[in-house]
């Protein structure tokens, strides 16, 4: 079986409504890091200080192809290229330990529920 990570990088609005999706889609677990960023277009300046949004990290461990279907339903269901609120991507995974044992007797069932 082959995994890729999984990386939502988004505005911190829109945390629950994509976890939801991506559980929606067939995600199971993921970690969240609270982050911040620099982007393209200078953000505004008040009394010195830059107001930038704050922004999340989503990272998911999912079975290869999965990680396609919720990377496609993130992007359609956040508006993510009309709102540019966000980028999401997957990176192969070579090597891996530590995965539940049980999140991959359900990535094995749906597997073969497919075939």
């Amino acid at each position: 079986m082959k995994f890729s990570v999984l990386v939502a990088i988004l505005a911190d609005d829109l945390e629950e409504k994509a976890i939801r999706v991506a559980k929606e889609a067939g995600a199971e677990g993921v970690t969240i890091i609270s982050a911040r960023g620099i982007g393209a277009i200078e953000k505004k300046i008040f009394f010195g200080l830059t107001l930038e949004g704050a922004q999340l990290v989503l990272i998911f461990v999912l079975e290869r192809k999965l990680s396609v279907a919720v990377l496609k339903k993130l992007t359609k269901e956040l508006e993510l290229v009309k709102h540019s609120k966000g980028v999401v991507f997957t990176l192969p995974l070579e090597h891996i330990s530590g995965i539940d044992p049980v999140q991959i007797q359900r990535f094995e069932q749906r597997i073969k529920d497919e075939l």
